[in-house]
């Protein structure tokens, strides 16, 4: 992960903000809204994979552009 979490994490939930589909990430049994900066704070704390939902008219172009965006910030997930 880069040296700046919050930079990654403003720039991860600006990107999902784009799209209309429901980003979530799953990690362990927990869900989180991808939009939420909170929510992202308090859970991309490790470099563990998360799980990556996507659900909406337009869920393609929002799940490529969530592997783009945590992939510049050096974060794995699994779309």
């Amino acid at each position: 992960m880069t040296n700046n979490k919050n930079a990654a994490i403003v720039d991860i939930a600006q990107t999902a903000g784009k799209f209309k589909s429901s980003i979530v990430l799953q990690y362990d049994n927990k869900y989180i809204d991808v939009k939420s900066i909170l929510g992202l704070f308090t859970t991309l704390v490790s470099d563990s994979a998360y799980e990556l939902h996507v659900h909406g008219p337009d869920e393609e172009e929002a799940k490529k552009a969530m592997v783009d965006v945590f992939a510049k910030h050096g974060l794995t997930i699994k779309a």
